[in-house]
């Protein structure tokens, strides 16, 4: 059972910059996805970047809103996502969720940053950026 535990987030002026961690457990496969989602009050959750892991190549995606803005990065051998968010705007602020799904045919699907791609979640750490 994939297990995923967030944290690093917070409140920070616009302009500034946070570094959230996803930490995973239960991932068993050699090949598999996991990605950022952010949920802000009021609106449905949103894919922000994703990441697959197979053959040694890592693709990203990124939604256009964050593209330029924020990085995601994972070590492969800590099991451990990363999203380095730089520039923050109060438009960022959100509940920011990690998402793992271990199908090996998620190379197919992480690039739509749909949710519903993703099967396992975590409860998420709040971002809040002040104006």
């Amino acid at each position: 059972q994939v297990q995923l535990v967030e944290s690093g987030g917070g409140s920070v002026q616009a302009g500034g910059s946070l570094r959230l961690s996803c930490a995973a457990s239960g991932i068993t496969a050699s090949r598999y996805c996991m990605g950022w989602f952010r949920q802000a009050l009021g609106k449905e959750r949103e894919g922000v970047a994703t990441i697959y892991t197979g053959s040694g190549i890592t693709p990203t995606a990124y939604a256009e809103s964050v593209e330029g803005r924020f990085t995601i990065t994972q070590d492969n051998v800590k099991k451990t996502l990363y999203l380095q968010m730089d520039n923050l705007k109060p438009e960022d602020t959100a509940m920011y969720y990690c998402a793992a799904e271990t199908w090996a045919g998620c190379e197919t699907t992480f690039r739509t940053l749909r949710v519903r791609a993703f099967g396992a979640w975590g409860q998420g750490t709040q971002v809040t950026v002040s104006s």
